[in-house]
């Protein structure tokens, strides 16, 4: 049983899905350097910062290159998906996103989130949905990609909670080894045949209830509308 005092939330996949915005990115890079990204090749690239996804896309192309190139690669890439998510408005959150969000909040659970990306802290002002985050940790916070667990580990200690009543929200296998790693309960979005090391996995956020039968909860209760208008 698990009675969470704190929770903690990957960005891409789990919040909103731009994951499809990166992948398209690096196809381009791929493209460029003469060759394809085949569909199963986003899973490996799913959780993993700039320059570590760089260094997968170079070695499924079986290609080389200096550290100035790799840094301009990587900046041409990131430049195509800014561009690309411009248009991000909340209609773009996920499917319960932000109701969950909303509800920790009112029980007095610390949130926070902990994405590879270092366009996190854009992509939540223009969801609107910034202050529902007590600590962001990104990719321009922490230098160690997933699966290690500095993420993780650098969010509890920013929310004053311990690892181990924390619970992550990730759809990367990356993310669910450093969930784990950082001894916290992960709960994996997407698919159970992929996510095999998830405590649980849900279809989404909007699913989070089912979450209880296999003994993971959060602590407090929901405040009334009244008591909220009091705060």
């Amino acid at each position: 049983m698990t009675d969470a005092r704190a929770a903690l939330f990957d960005l891409d996949g789990v919040i909103v899905d731009t994951a499809v915005h990166h992948f398209a990115a690096w196809r381009r890079t791929a493209e460029e350097l003469g060759f394809t990204l085949a569909d199963e090749d986003d899973e490996r690239l799913k959780g993993v910062g700039r320059m570590d996804a760089l260094r997968i896309v170079l070695e499924i192309g079986g290609v080389e290159v200096d550290d100035a190139t790799a840094a301009r690669l990587a900046e041409q890439k990131n430049a195509r998906y800014v561009d690309a998510i411009g248009g991000i408005s909340p209609a773009d959150m996920l499917p319960g996103a932000q109701a969950l969000l909303e509800d920790l909040r009112s029980r007095g659970v610390p949130t926070g989130l902990g994405s590879a990306s270092r366009n996190a802290p854009l992509i939540l002002d223009r969801l609107g949905i910034a202050d529902l985050f007590d600590a962001v940790i990104d990719g321009s916070t922490v230098t160690e990609a997933k699966p290690h667990p500095r993420v993780f580990l650098a969010g509890a200690e920013a929310l004053g909670v311990a690892p181990a009543a924390c619970v992550v929200f990730e759809d990367a296998i990356a993310g669910v080894q450093a969930a784990n790693a950082a001894g916290m309960t992960a709960v994996g979005i997407g698919d159970p045949a992929v996510l095999t090391a998830a405590a649980a996995v849900i279809p989404g956020l909007h699913a989070v209830d089912a979450l209880a039968a296999h003994g993971i909860t959060f602590a407090g209760a929901a405040r009334t509308r009244l008591e909220e208008e009091h705060a």
